[in-house]
């Protein structure tokens, strides 16, 4: 330890009783004397141990900040929110250029706005933990807008003589991003696969029929009701296979203006005799003013009629079909076709669209599953709420075209 302070400061009490002496031709030894230099010696070893420290606990800093530096994760040491000490894979990872970029900023500018009550609880726990938290995730935003997935661990730390929070972790983007694309093509995998089996059972049950049939046309014991059958299993199979195709084979498909209300008036024209017959009415009701939409007119219409025959045949009594058309929100328009059918039970709806899942005797599930695609394709929302016994009230969501102009803006 260097002793430069208490040396000075005995120095100064001898000068200073040497002139004394001097001026006032008293004796150098005395009490006064001996008693200054003592409190100078004494002062002196506390201010020389004072630098000592300081300067170990600078050095120490350094050694720890240089520790920090070299470590392979990104560190941010941060305090009320505000970022005081960031080391180079953190500077790298927010996509900054020099730690100063960052240092003063507030932690909030980087963490999109859902995570900040996910970040207060965090910074509550660290504060009452003496060991470090495990790993969470955050989303965070570089200097430049994008977007990157922060996986970290916290601790409490003391840092330049203040307590702080040290969190220390990557940038798992990418690795997020390799595991949605394997579960998404095990899911894949699983739905061909079960799709495979159903399209083989559905198919299976008319062939069978067909060759019966054949047999029969063999021995010449047949009657004129049997091609119809054969003719209707046919046609059952074409209709199977047409459903898939839909699905598994992308279509160019050309967006084009279109005026809902008349969409739909066409659709109801359409499907009006098949109603009649099963007697049941349909009513439409459009909201005023309503604005236009940008879609497939063909699509549509195949999901509007599908939607409509399913809510026919589940009144096997007949009834009523409400048709609402109105602007649900800014620059989305709402198409609610409501039912007084059978209804569905509620554990059965999260897996209605499902291939080969349905209600129907001798349905295949394809016709829902293609609903759900092709409003998907339309950048819209399908939503199915059903009571038992009630009714079935079914809700398709699409953006209009002032929604498409400014999203593109």
């Amino acid at each position: 330890m260097n002793k430069s302070g208490q040396i000075t400061l005995v120095l100064i009490s001898v000068l200073f009783s040497g002139f004394q002496t001097l001026l006032e031709h008293e004796r150098f030894f005395t009490l006064d004397f001996v008693i200054f230099t003592l409190i100078a010696w004494l002062v002196g070893w506390q201010y020389d141990r004072a630098r000592y420290l300081g300067k170990k606990a600078r050095s120490s800093e350094e050694s720890y900040k240089q520790l920090i530096d070299s470590l392979p994760r990104a560190v941010i040491i941060h305090q009320n929110n505000k970022v005081i000490y960031v080391n180079k894979e953190a500077v790298t990872m927010i996509g900054a250029k020099t730690k100063e970029e960052i240092i003063g900023t507030s932690i909030l500018n980087y963490l999109f706005p859902e995570y900040t009550e996910r970040l207060k609880e965090r910074i509550k726990q660290v504060k009452k933990e003496t060991h470090p938290l495990n790993n969470i995730e955050y989303k965070f935003k570089k200097l430049d807008g994008s977007v990157f997935v922060f996986e970290g661990a916290s601790m409490h730390i003391i840092f330049e003589g203040k307590e702080a929070v040290l969190s220390i972790g990557r940038d798992i983007t990418e690795r997020k991003q390799q595991t949605e694309q394997l579960l998404q093509k095990s899911e894949k995998l699983a739905l061909l696969g079960q799709m495979a089996a159903g399209i083989a059972h559905e198919i299976r049950n008319p062939l069978t029929s067909i060759k019966g049939f054949i047999q029969l046309f063999k021995t010449e014991q047949h009657r004129l009701e049997y091609y119809d059958i054969v003719l209707s299993e046919l046609d059952r199979i074409n209709d199977i296979v047409g459903e898939f195709l839909v699905l598994a084979k992308p279509t160019a498909a050309v967006f084009a203006e279109k005026d809902v209300k008349e969409l739909i008036k066409d659709v109801v024209t359409l499907i009006n005799t098949q109603s009649i017959l099963n007697n049941v009415q349909i009513f439409v009701e459009f909201e005023s003013d309503l604005p236009k939409i940008s879609c497939e007119e063909n699509q549509l219409k195949q999901v509007l009629l599908n939607l409509l025959k399913n809510s026919i045949e589940a009144m096997p009594n007949g009834g009523n079909i409400d048709v609402k058309v109105k602007v649900r929100d800014e620059g989305k328009i709402s198409i609610q076709i409501i039912d007084q059918g059978i209804g569905i039970p509620k554990e059965r709806i999260p897996t209605l669209g499902e291939p080969f899942y349905t209600t129907k005797e001798k349905g295949t599930g394809l016709g829902l599953m293609t609903c759900y695609k092709i409003i998907e394709s339309h950048n819209g929302e399908l939503t199915i709420d059903s009571e038992v016994n009630k009714g079935t009230t079914i809700e398709i969501s699409l953006p209009t075209i002032t929604q498409r102009v400014f999203s593109l803006s």
